[in-house]
């Protein structure tokens, strides 16, 4: 069977704005198996990016354990905090967050720099389709293309695992298709964990595992038959 890349246990997430208090996260338990592909659905406001940052180290949960990597990560202090984040996961963003006075392919060397085995940045380019764009910078690429280099970035470091939020919120649903596609693929060509946080209920198609996230709580299901990008209407 395959091993538990990610296990929550009890998470609760409290934002604290002088007396009050807003409970974000409540009780949430869930694990994310190594390998596969997960969705993390919810709407606006029931916490799915808090969640997304809290299991990737980001930040760290009010109460609870988050394990990841081998260790709580709600135990580890900022600076092992911030070697989880080098070592072992990637991320992409909504929009996109690229240096704009770099190149394609120097957004991508800013992650191997700091990554202990990673890729060749332009074999990274080359897993996204984008090595004949490696000297573009960001404002010469279209949407979708500057995705594509946020994913090869996250992808260069070789991570435990991958986490995308939102990533096909600033794209048309076209581009949008053509990302989920290039992600389902390089989840099943490279074996990266992949989780996708989405409010886009059609995403969840997509997945092996969904979990559906609330305001009461979490719950999990499984998907059968996967559907293909092409599939997906918004």
């Amino acid at each position: 069977m395959a091993e538990v890349a990610i296990r929550c246990v009890d998470v609760d997430k409290i934002y604290v704005t002088g007396v009050v208090e807003t409970q974000v996260l409540r009780g949430i338990n869930l694990e994310i198996v190594e390998g596969e592909l997960t969705v993390v659905l919810g709407a606006s406001g029931s916490g799915k990016s808090t969640l997304l940052n809290i299991i990737g180290g980001i930040d760290r949960p009010s109460r609870g354990e988050v394990w990841c990597g081998g260790g709580d990560l709600a135990t580890l202090d900022d600076r092992a905090l911030t070697e989880h984040r080098r070592r072992n996961v990637g991320f992409v963003f909504q929009f996109y967050n690229l240096v704009p006075t770099l190149t394609a392919l120097e957004n991508v060397e800013t992650a191997t720099e700091i990554a202990d085995n990673p890729l060749q940045p332009g074999a990274a380019l080359g897993l996204v389709g984008l090595e004949d764009r490696k000297d573009f910078f960001p404002a010469q690429l279209s949407g979708g293309q500057q995705q594509r280099v946020s994913i090869a970035r996250a992808l260069a470091k070789q991570p435990k695992v991958v986490f995308c939020d939102e990533p096909t919120g600033a794209l048309d649903a076209e581009t949008g298709r053509h990302v989920l596609d290039l992600l389902t693929r390089l989840n099943q060509q490279t074996g990266a964990t992949i989780v996708i946080v989405t409010h886009a209920a059609p995403v969840a198609t997509l997945a092996h595992k969904v979990l559906n996230l609330t305001m009461d709580g979490i719950t999990a299901t499984r998907n059968r038959v996967r559907a293909q990008a092409s599939d997906i209407n918004w």
